[in-house]
């Protein structure tokens, strides 16, 4: 797919056909991450939230057993006092 860099203002664009962005999983007024790679503009989509999942996945893992404490020497009976 082919597309041609285009004025917007005092900058320059390029517009993204709707495929492209259904296959990247955004919609207008997303954000996305834009690098380089090499001679290639590389776009990938935000994460909105990146701690959304987070206590799904932390269910997931008690769940699996997997949510022995790494440090056992130190215990989390102070874990009340921490302020997120």
């Amino acid at each position: 797919m082919r597309a041609l860099v285009r004025k917007f203002g005092n900058s320059s664009g390029v517009i993204i056909p709707k495929p492209i962005l259904v296959q990247l999983g955004v919609e207008v007024g997303d954000g996305l991450d834009l690098s380089l790679d090499g001679n290639r503009i590389v776009l990938a989509p935000l994460k909105q939230n990146p701690r959304a999942e987070w206590a799904k996945a932390a269910k997931r893992i008690a769940e699996a057993g997997n949510d022995a404490l790494g440090w056992p020497e130190f215990g989390n009976a102070n874990d009340v006092e921490l302020k997120w």
